[in-house]
């Protein structure tokens, strides 16, 4: 693309430790030479944190492009104790950047952290900001994935999960062949579109110890997840389509992938049929660098894997190894998107 990726990033709950993290990731690259960046926040909550920031260089704030809620308030706003007020300003202010989006004022999103207690006391009752973007662009196929570079071999991580915030009981009633055919062709759709992959390996997961050991360790394997593979590689002609791996063997090349050898792993991407299946390892490999990921939206947005860790907000302890890989990963997808 000629012109530069534009952004949309929001501090997330002004109470926890966005604005802390927006800030450090900003003062870490020189971003101005990727892409242009808007933040949707409060100069003040900015000001306020900066003032605390002994680690990093500062900010300069009057270079920041800043758009505010102004019929927002936060005069009573106390760090690392989050209230109705901090869900109120961290809602308005990714209501504000879904708008540009989708004027086309924006070609992305990097979202901060929120915390969902908090914007349900405010009167919004979404399970994310994920539901809250998917109904706003009108789509009712999205799916949270999770990609982090390695910092020892430059390997790249790439982790769809097909069920994500219900109970474990829950897994095995939610997952259908249906489900599996929408995570499935949303991932390979963004191998092709985000990451130029025409050809991509994906490996999928089994439910069961072993894959079920031929239905001794459950039957989600030999009654639909076996027939299911097979008739979406018929589909699928241009994917390897792997599976269903044991979850217990499935991440040990990603492993060696991540520390030693980036060829070690022969797949493109892992898809894991619920959430402590494929964040286990994501956070276990990649903690700090981890970015979570929508796809199915026709913008881009991206978001740090972490939370708003009220409890370290203002102490500047806060890591941004998070948020600028998820503001490096934004700059890549638009990129290539309009490649």
């Amino acid at each position: 693309m000629t012109l530069k990726p534009r952004l949309a990033l929001t501090l997330g709950d002004p109470a926890g430790i966005g604005p802390e993290v927006v800030l450090k990731a900003l003062a870490q690259e020189d971003w101005e030479a990727q892409a242009d960046i808007t933040l949707f926040g409060d100069r003040r909550v900015l000001e306020l944190t900066a003032s605390g920031l002994t680690r990093v260089d500062p900010v300069r704030m009057g270079d920041l492009t800043v758009q505010s809620e102004d019929a927002i308030s936060l005069d009573g706003l106390v760090l690392g104790q989050p209230s109705r007020l901090s869900g109120k300003a961290s809602f308005a202010w990714l209501q504000g950047a879904i708008a540009g989006c989708l004027t086309g004022e924006f070609d992305g999103i990097v979202t901060g952290p929120i915390a969902k207690s908090v914007w349900h006391a405010a009167g919004h009752h979404y399970p994310g900001q994920t539901e809250v973007l998917a109904e706003a662009a009108g789509v009712d196929r999205f799916a949270m994935a999770f990609v982090a570079r390695s910092p020892h071999t430059g390997w790249q991580l790439r982790t769809l999960l097909a069920t994500t915030h219900i109970p474990l009981a829950q897994v095995p009633t939610a997952l259908t062949p249906e489900v599996m055919t929408r995570k499935l062709d949303l991932l390979l759709a963004s191998l092709h579109q985000d990451f130029g992959l025409d050809h991509p390996r994906v490996a999928i997961a089994g439910l069961n110890p072993h894959s079920g050991e031929a239905g001794q360790l459950g039957r989600e394997e030999q009654d639909w997840l076996i027939p299911w593979l097979e008739d979406m590689r018929s589909h699928h002609p241009q994917a390897t389509l792997t599976g269903p791996v044991p979850p217990d063997t499935l991440w040990v090349g990603a492993g060696q992938a991540w520390y030693r050898d980036p060829s070690a792993s022969p797949y493109d991407a892992y898809l894991a049929l619920y959430h402590d299946q494929g964040l286990i390892p994501v956070k276990l490999m990649a903690f700090d660098l981890a970015v979570n990921t929508t796809l199915g939206l026709p913008f881009v947005r991206t978001s740090p894997d972490h939370g708003t860790a009220f409890n370290i907000a203002g102490q500047d302890i806060a890591q941004a190894d998070s948020m600028v890989s998820a503001i490096a990963l934004a700059i890549d997808l638009v990129t290539q998107r309009h490649a």
